[in-house]
């Protein structure tokens, strides 16, 4: 999805990143894929045990404690695996996502107001910090564990046009999930669907946030 061309004095001048999916390749099918040698009993083990629901409720602030602590005694002879979850949330992490980090490189230096909304925990965001230097991009990050508030939540993208003085009207919003793009689009940001560094690429041209000459295949930036 994306929004109309618009004239020049409604011009795009801030972007709006999410982080994992976007930037950032978090899965925990990176970890799983080790302990468990079936890729069938991985998918259901995140189906019926460590569930995307699940895991949206420690990204809006929920403890790691409080959440683990409930499925092992929901599954406990899942209870290895599950605390695999917290032990080594990190190897979920399989690094940046190149063409993306290269994207926003080139909007943070043509001036483009940079700013980022994501689900992410309290008690892992610190990790991607440390691993990710090209977070210190932006100007605000929004994390939904910090704040008790998790996208599609119409109320963390208030919280970012508050905390950081921008208007949707002049702003993209750029997410993987569908669900955040239909809630940023309600709430005035321009959106684009994130389908994978490529089409990314293509539609900030169409939309002149980078430089004509980029068309064509993605190129790698040092």
């Amino acid at each position: 999805m994306i929004a109309a061309a618009c004239s020049e004095s409604d011009a795009i001048d801030t972007v709006v990143f999410d982080l994992g999916g976007v930037l950032i390749d978090w899965n925990p099918r990176h970890l799983y894929r080790k302990l468990i040698a079936c890729e069938a009993a991985v998918e259901r083990f995140l189906a019926e045990v460590c569930t995307a629901e699940w895991n949206h409720h420690l990204d809006a602030g929920r403890t790691f404690a409080e959440g683990i602590a409930e499925l092992v005694e929901k599954h406990p002879r899942e209870e290895p695996l599950v605390r695999a979850w917290g032990d080594r949330w990190e190897e979920m992490l399989a690094g940046p996502i190149a063409g993306s980090v290269a994207l926003l490189e080139i909007l943070y230096e043509r001036g483009v107001s940079l700013h980022a909304i994501t689900n992410w925990s309290a008690e892992t965001f610190p990790i991607a910090r440390r691993r990710f230097r090209f977070l210190a991009r932006f100007e605000t990050i929004v994390v939904s564990g910090e704040e008790g508030l998790a996208k599609p939540d119409p109320a963390i993208f208030d919280l970012l046009v508050n905390r950081a003085g921008i208007e949707p009207g002049r702003s993209l919003f750029i997410d993987d999930n569908p669900l955040n793009i239909i809630a940023a689009a309600a709430r005035g940001f321009r959106t684009i669907q994130f389908t994978g560094p490529e089409a990314l690429r293509e539609q900030l041209l169409d939309l002149r946030l980078i430089p004509s000459d980029l068309r064509g295949p993605a190129r790698k930036r040092a």
